[in-house]
Order: C-alpha cells, then sequence, then structure tokens
C-alpha cells in the first residue's frame, strides 16, 4: 500500500513541475517575442501599459497555478482516496480470498477427511466382509469336517454293529455249536453213566438177589412162584426197609425175611450208582437145586 501511494504523489509532483514549467516557459516566450518598432511617443504609455499587463498576466499565472495546484491537490486527494478505496478494496478482497482459501482448505480438509473416514470405513467394512467370508468358509470348513466325522463316525459305527453282529452271529454258532457239542458230549456221558450205573446197578442188584436167595428159606410150594420187592438201603447198605410190591405172598414173606435177616446188602461206593440203589425194585425167584 506505501508504495503505490509513493508512485501516486511522484506522479502528482511530476505534472505539477510540468505544469510550472510550462507556465514559465509561456511567460519567458511572451517576454522574449520580438517587439515591433511603434512610435517613440507612445513607449511610455505603452510601457505602462505592458507592466499592467504583466501584473495581470502575473496574477492570472498565479491564480493558475493556485487553481491549477488546488486542482492538483484535489487529484491527489482524489487519487490518494481512490488508492486508498482500492487499498481497502484489495484488502477487503485479500480479506475474502483468505477467507475463501481458508473455506476452501477447510472444505478441502473436510472433504480429505471425509475421504479418508469414508476410505477407512469402506475398508473396515471390506476388512469385516472379509473376516465374515472367512469365519463362514471356516464355519462351512468345520461343519463340513464335523460332517465328514459324523458321517465316518456313523459309517465305523455301522461297520462295528456289522462286525459285532457277525461276531455275534459267530459266537452265537459258535456257542450253539458248542451246546450242541456239550449237549451231546453230556448225553454220550449220560449215556454212558447211565450205562455204567445200569450195568453197577444190574451188578449190584445180581449180588443182592444172590444175598438174598442164600438167606431164602423155601418150601416146594414156592416153586414157579415170584416176588417183586422194594428194597430201601442206606449208604452203608444196611437195610431200612423192605416192602413187599406184588406177587405170591409165600414167596413175599420169605423174601422179605431174607432181606431183614441180611441186615446188610452190597451196596456200591459210587454216588451216583447208589442213588439208584437206595431203593430198588427186586424180584425174587426162589431156587431148587
Amino acid at each position: 500500500m506505501k508504495t503505490a501511494l509513493v508512485k501516486a504523489l511522484a506522479v502528482h509532483v511530476g505534472l505539477l513541475l510540468i505544469f510550472v514549467v510550462g507556465a514559465n516557459f509561456e511567460f519567458w516566450q511572451s517576454d522574449r517575442q520580438p517587439q515591433m518598432a511603434t512610435p517613440e511617443v507612445d513607449i511610455v504609455q505603452a510601457t505602462a501599459v505592458d507592466q499592467a499587463q504583466v501584473d495581470a498576466q502575473a496574477q492570472r499565472i498565479r491564480e493558475q497555478r493556485e487553481a491549477a495546484q488546488r486542482a492538483e491537490e484535489q487529484r491527489v486527494a482524489e487519487i490518494e482516496r481512490r488508492a486508498q478505496e482500492a487499498e481497502q478494496r484489495r484488502q477487503q478482497e485479500e480479506a475474502q480470498a483468505q477467507r475463501a482459501r481458508e473455506q476452501a482448505q477447510r472444505e478441502r480438509a473436510e472433504a480429505e477427511a471425509e475421504a479418508q473416514r469414508l476410505r477407512e470405513q469402506a475398508e473396515a467394512e471390506e476388512r469385516r466382509a472379509e473376516e465374515a467370508a472367512e469365519r463362514r468358509a471356516q464355519e462351512e470348513a468345520a461343519a463340513e469336517e464335523r460332517r465328514r466325522a459324523e458321517e465316518a463316525e456313523r459309517q465305523r459305527q455301522e461297520e462295528e454293529r456289522q462286525r459285532r453282529e457277525a461276531e455275534e452271529q459267530q459266537r452265537a454258532e459258535r456257542e450253539r455249536q458248542l451246546q450242541e457239542e456239550l449237549a451231546e458230549e453230556r448225553a454220550r456221558r449220560e449215556s454212558a453213566r447211565q450205562q455204567r450205573v445200569l450195568s453197577e446197578v444190574e451188578r449190584y442188584q445180581a449180588l443182592i438177589r444172590q444175598t438174598i436167595q442164600r438167606n431164602l428159606l423155601v418150601d416146594s410150594s414156592m416153586r414157579g412162584q415170584s416176588c417183586v420187592l422194594v428194597i430201601s438201603l442206606a449208604r452203608s447198605g444196611f437195610v431200612t426197609n423192605v416192602q413187599i410190591d406184588e406177587g405170591d405172598r409165600a414167596v413175599c414173606e420169605a423174601g422179605r425175611a431174607a432181606a431183614l435177616r441180611a441186615g446188610t446188602l452190597p451196596v456200591s461206593e459210587d454216588a451216583e450208582v447208589y442213588q439208584e440203589m437206595s431203593e430198588i425194585r427186586l424180584r425174587i425167584e426162589p431156587e431148587f437145586n
């Protein structure tokens, strides 16, 4: 602003000097103009007239100078006023421009901040979407793995069930075969036992019959007769009871008396054989020589 004011004052001063020099030059020219020859009678009068004209001219020049100076001062003042107004407008415009720049900077900063926020938000959403997609993929993979594991476990259990069923069937078949074999073995053993027991029972029955026959008192009336006795024996062979079942009465009485008279009859030490002999049904037939 100071530079502009100095330039304006320099211009005004230059113009004023040009005006002053021009006025002096005009006055000098008027003093230097050649004078035409006039009659001497007119010299005094002309001199007086010229002095008055000079004074008037000088007065006009002074007035012109003063008017010019006032005009110049007014012009300079106007120029200064305009310069001040221009400077004020420039300052206002500069202030407005500064405010506009600051506003633009604020708006640009806000726009950049908003753009950055939106970018960050978009990046965050993208990250969340990627994380969600990754979680979904992991969950789907885990679900698929669980499904496969469950399917494998189901298949394993089914195979295990089938294996157990097959083993159970095999076991049951082996058990059945074993039971059959055991049953057959038991049957064979039982048959052999029974055969052995029966053989022993028959042998001991024959011995008991012989013992009773030895102690049997007979007469001719008993020839061709017989009697069935039911004899109860203790484990030692001791006769605990003799019952008459059927047959000739005389033979039955004689047979009962013979058994009791014997007191102890032969018995097997084998418990199974004794079990069959603890109560025997024996037919007695008297023997005659």
